[in-house]
């Protein structure tokens, strides 16, 4: 009976993302992710260096639409290069491989931050299933289906000892009207942000939190914890 009820409100779906996003990915590429900026760092002493910065960023646009080519959504993000890829035997692909892209962002006073970011790619998926018919998605459905999944990717992410430090989500919501750089100013605001965490480290005072960005208490999903679909096991696997 609860099995029917999940189903019907579809709330399976964006949890089991969450979970096949974290496995099946993020837990194998997040903590080579400092790794492969400490070499693209070495490989370019004269580019500002910012530890806190060196992790993946990760885009989550409640609207669930994203963009292939980043330097097409706006023009302040340019890609610079490739970093060092993992190349993993998985599901009997011999030799896959994972990378991430390192881009240049400039922000609004024209200050230039280096920084792997990609977008969440399950969100494509909850994108194409409201544009088809069998899947039966809603707008409404859609929108409430990319904050659980915000907020289930990031309670997965806080318990996962491997991957703390190595990641940042930036959710966000699009403004009804277009703007050019709307995105780069998103990602700068965190950007900056980590580097005064960093400075606040260094200089032995507490960082100050975050006053602009999204976090899970303002995705209001109006589902009780209790109503979330649960693992089915708790041993790892």
């Amino acid at each position: 009976e609860m099995s029917e009820m999940s189903e019907r409100s579809k709330q399976n779906v964006a949890h089991g993302l969450a979970w096949s996003f974290y496995v099946g990915y993020l837990k194998i590429v997040l903590p080579r992710v400092k790794k492969s900026m400490e070499e693209f760092s070495r490989a370019n002493p004269n580019l500002p260096a910012c530890r806190k910065t060196w992790k993946l960023h990760i885009l989550v646009p409640l609207s669930c639409d994203t963009y292939d080519d980043l330097e097409k959504a706006d023009s302040n993000i340019q890609y610079v290069t490739e970093l060092t890829e993992t190349t993993l035997a998985r599901a009997g692909i011999k030799k896959r491989v994972y990378k991430h892209s390192l881009y240049a962002i400039t922000d609004e006073e024209n200050q230039l931050w280096h920084c792997a970011v990609e977008y969440a790619t399950p969100l494509q998926t909850l994108y194409a299933m409201s544009q088809d018919e069998c899947a039966a998605f809603s707008r409404e459905e859609r929108l409430e289906q990319a904050k659980l999944f915000y907020r289930t990717l990031e309670e997965i992410l806080k318990g996962s000892k491997e991957c703390a430090e190595t990641y940042r989500l930036i959710a966000y919501e699009e403004p009804e009207e277009a703007e050019p750089h709307f995105l780069s100013r998103e990602i700068a605001w965190h950007l900056r942000q980590e580097h005064r965490e960093e400075i606040a480290v260094l200089e032995g005072s507490a960082p100050q939190s975050p006053s602009t960005a999204l976090d899970s208490a303002e995705l209001n999903l109006q589902i009780s914890v209790s109503d979330l679909p649960q693992p089915l096991r708790t041993d790892g696997f």
